[in-house]
């Protein structure tokens, strides 16, 4: 009972003093979080290498954490790293990376380019569509061939299927038609890439996109990719593709039926809404001299 007695007198008299008590804190130190992150970049395993890139997105407007997905990027010599470094960048939001990640479609890998696709549209570089339309037509947007190279990434039906049904790989929008794309997926089925690749063109501002879209939804032999692409056309807006919209609702699968009608009457409410008058010019005053 002594030392109770006594604990108490000296809290009073210290209290009494104002000498400050040292207090337990419960945040981690930020060095020792990055001594954490650090081991795992630095990890033997590709997969923990992967992960812990991955995370890095989480940490925007930090130059630190920047700086260590670029590095995973352009120096890492597994895929698996640098498509999650290229994922993480534009999780981050990191803006000055744009020209590493266009880069990187040179990359040997398809999940890498289409990483980095993903990143730049997050960050606003419309350079990033290029690589969706290429996968959805086969072509560039210039009208020029593919590399061979290229060709034989796009072509890689077991390494495209693979992107499909990675789950880790959160950059492929399927949006409702996500069930159907997991179900669909074989060893050799590229649908599930195909659609996403229509659905990310849904707002890219190039035209050519509108029209890539129209005849993906016309002419494609897989009904997923169809029914993404009608889901695009609605997304983008445009009135002037209704009647592309309209010719789905014959298709021989309901879903791309349901499809097409969903783009048809969208298109349909906006082209009917009010246009916007333009706003009147002001003119600044001019004094007299």
């Amino acid at each position: 009972m002594k030392w109770v007695l006594r604990a108490v007198s000296l809290a009073l008299v210290f209290g009494g003093t104002g000498i400050a008590i040292p207090q337990s804190s419960d945040q981690p130190s930020v060095d020792t979080a990055w001594t954490v992150l650090n081991t795992g970049l630095e990890d033997n395993s590709t997969d923990m290498r992967a992960k812990t890139v991955r995370v890095l997105g989480v940490i925007d407007n930090d130059p630190k954490a920047e700086q260590a997905a670029l590095k995973a990027l352009q120096n890492d010599q597994q895929a698996a790293v640098r498509a999650a470094a290229a994922q993480a960048l534009g999780e981050m939001g990191a803006k000055g990376s744009r020209d590493q990640l266009h880069a990187a479609f040179k990359d040997q890998d398809p999940s890498v380019i289409i990483a980095a696709a993903h990143s730049l549209v997050q960050l606003g570089d419309d350079r990033g569509y290029n690589v969706y339309y290429a996968i959805l037509t086969g072509e560039q947007k210039t009208g020029t061939s593919l590399t061979d190279q290229q060709k034989k990434l796009l072509h890689d039906r077991k390494k495209m299927a693979q992107l499909g049904g990675e789950a880790a790989i959160g950059f492929i929008p399927f949006g409702g038609l996500a069930l159907s794309g997991y179900k669909l997926l074989t060893k050799d089925d590229t649908s599930p890439v195909l659609a996403a690749a229509a659905l990310m063109l849904a707002k890219d501002p190039d035209p050519k996109s509108g029209d890539a879209l129209a005849n993906a939804s016309a002419d494609h032999d897989k009904w997923l990719v169809r029914a993404a692409a009608f889901q695009a056309i609605a997304k983008r807006d445009d009135p002037g593709l209704i009647g592309a919209a309209a010719a789905g609702l014959q298709d021989d699968r309901q879903e791309v039926r349901i499809s097409a009608a969903a783009a048809v009457i969208h298109l349909h409410d906006v082209g009917s809404r009010p246009k916007e008058a333009p706003k009147p010019e002001t003119h600044r005053r001019t004094r007299k001299k």
